[in-house]
């Protein structure tokens, strides 16, 4: 395994683009996989990580590798990894406190990454975990839908919306979207 590794990373909140500079590769844990990341995704809380916003929340030290949603292969497992081996392809979110996807590898729990779906590039599944998360836990833990319920999903083709869409209807519940006409026919293949 090479030592080190590219990685987009910030010095200072604020700004403008982050650095691409070489840094150590990650170090497992027992319990870790360490992935050759092909793609992650840029979500709001990433813009929102590198401009300061979150810092009263969230504390990290600076400089900081940003990103949190991943797809790629794993490269090497920890000594107590069991729901895994070398080349599975996975997907995944990591933990706040262990964020750093914009780089060639991470190092991950077993229990926060997934096998990654056959019928998805690792471009479509490194795009799901965080809204999926956030979809499932507004509809399931929050609003507790079930079935015959009625919900409104505000912007029907967003990252979120998507999501929503789908669960919502396989939960059994009636959905109405908001979206723009150019992606009503998208809305409606969704179940909107």
């Amino acid at each position: 395994m090479k030592q080190q590794m590219k990685a987009a990373l910030i010095r200072k909140y604020g700004q403008d683009q982050p650095e691409i500079i070489t840094v150590p590769t990650p170090q497992l844990g027992d319990q870790d996989v360490l992935v050759k990341i092909h793609a992650a995704s840029i979500n709001p809380i990433d813009l929102k990580t590198k401009d300061g916003n979150l810092k009263m929340l969230l504390k990290y030290h600076l400089p900081l590798i940003l990103g949190s949603d991943f797809a790629g292969t794993i490269e090497q497992v920890g000594a107590k990894v069991t729901r895994f081996k070398v080349g599975d392809q996975v997907y995944g979110r990591v933990q706040k406190n262990r964020i750093g996807t914009f780089a060639e590898w991470i190092a991950v729990s077993q229990a926060d990454i997934a096998r990654k779906p056959a019928n998805l590039t690792f471009e479509q599944a490194a795009a799901i975990p965080l809204v999926g998360l956030t979809s499932y836990q507004a509809l399931f833990d929050v609003m507790k839908i079930k079935r015959g319920d009625k919900l409104l999903i505000q912007a029907g083709s967003g990252g979120i919306g998507t999501i929503a869409i789908q669960l919502a209807k396989l939960a059994g519940a009636y959905v109405a979207t908001t979206t723009s006409s150019q992606n009503a026919a998208f809305v409606e293949q969704l179940g909107g």
